[in-house]
């Protein structure tokens, strides 16, 4: 007799031709360079271990006094760095999660029924699939296209509002293309969303990541907030801390709307009470020394953006973030990613994993140890 499982769950989960030759590549000895690694922890990078591992003996963690809302002293720190960048956020507008992904699964319960719609930029990171699929909600993509930079199109953007529609995902700055939504931008797609009664969320886990020297990145954080809007981020980024699962909502817009969504909000995270009391105790530390592990990545991520640039690949233009598109007209319509693999030994995203319709795009990480990304880039060039 077999089992019924869940139709949210259906999804393919069969190998991928492309992970099957990259597994088969590594199984015959083959030395790969990975140019796809994306994880901090595992790029060289020093950690401070006494900075990092200390605050998590703080014998306050023997005491269970849960607050739904995470912490006050946890919320605090998350207040200041808002602070640092300008907006005023309060500690009571909070919540705490362990990742940004529960803190999508926490917004699209509060504003979705089943069958229900999300807008999302396309290209974009392949997360939100499975996570709208969890959910029971619906994803409709909205473009983002090239012409000397990225750019929404607000008019297929709003040609794809439906009465089922109830909020429009922003990924600021934009993973994979590095795109920043501008101020002109932000008040464009705030219009909209008060023309059709949507909420706004925000995900900002890159903000602190800017590719050129003086850029600076605005938070949607920051006044005004003439709608809903949800900012999401965490340490995974800011402070490379993917392992420790910290993360947040800030809930902002109009004062009822606001209260009513963070009362609900409560609910939602009282129900599961997911952080726990080491990691919010120790994140006012992390929090504080999130410079030592930032300017490492900022200066490795900018160092390997300029290896590419000067290395006679033509990389679209980006803002922020780990990222970088390429674009290798010499490979026609053959697949790149899968070429790159088999005669230069070298792994890349393929552009279609983001959503990424035009041949020989491929995606690449910036994070990479500087010698390896350099050779890996030296062979596609090459290639």
């Amino acid at each position: 007799m077999s089992h019924r499982l869940s139709s949210r769950t259906g999804w393919d989960v069969t190998e991928s031709a492309f992970a099957a030759a990259i597994r088969e590549a590594r199984a015959t000895g083959r030395k790969l360079i990975d140019l796809t690694i994306s994880n901090p922890t595992a790029c060289g990078f020093h950690y401070n271990a006494e900075h990092l591992l200390q605050p998590l003996h703080n014998p306050q963690s023997l005491t269970y006094d849960p607050d739904p809302r995470g912490m006050l002293s946890a919320r605090e720190a998350v207040a200041g760095y808002y602070a640092f960048h300008k907006a005023e956020v309060a500690p009571s507008d909070l919540i705490l999660t362990t990742s940004t992904s529960e803190g999508y699964s926490f917004l699209f319960r509060l504003l979705c029924d089943a069958g229900d719609e999300v807008l999302v930029a396309q290209p974009s990171y392949p997360l939100f699939d499975f996570l709208a699929d969890l959910e029971d909600v619906k994803l409709r993509p909205y473009p983002l296209f090239y012409d000397h930079g990225w750019w929404i199109d607000f008019a297929e953007l709003e040609r794809r509002i439906t009465p089922r529609t109830r909020a429009i995902v922003v990924v600021h700055p934009n993973n994979p293309t590095g795109h920043t939504t501008k101020p002109q931008e932000r008040a464009r797609l705030e219009a909209i969303c008060q023309r059709h009664g949507l909420a706004l969320i925000v995900d900002e886990v890159f903000l602190d990541y800017p590719l050129e020297e003086d850029a600076e990145i605005q938070s949607f954080a920051r006044d005004p907030h003439p709608v809903l809007t949800f900012v999401l981020s965490g340490m995974s980024k800011i402070a490379g801390l993917p392992q420790m699962k910290a993360a947040w909502i800030a809930t902002l817009g109009p004062e009822v709307a606001k209260q009513q969504a963070l009362a609900r909000l409560e609910v939602v995270a009282d129900t599961f009470l997911s952080m726990n009391a080491p990691v919010q105790l120790a994140l006012p530390v992390w929090m504080e020394h999130r410079g030592e592990i930032q300017n490492q990545i900022l200066n490795r991520v900018r160092h390997n953006l300029a290896l590419v640039r000067n290395g006679g690949i033509e990389v679209l233009r980006t803002e922020a973030g780990w990222c970088a598109i390429l674009r290798l007209p010499q490979m026609g319509s053959r697949d790149a990613a899968a070429e790159l693999l088999h005669r230069a030994d070298v792994v890349v995203h393929p552009g279609s994993f983001y959503g990424i319709a035009e041949v020989g795009r491929i995606v690449i990480s910036l994070l990479g140890p500087e010698l390896e990304f350099a050779e890996g880039i030296r062979k596609i060039a090459a290639g």
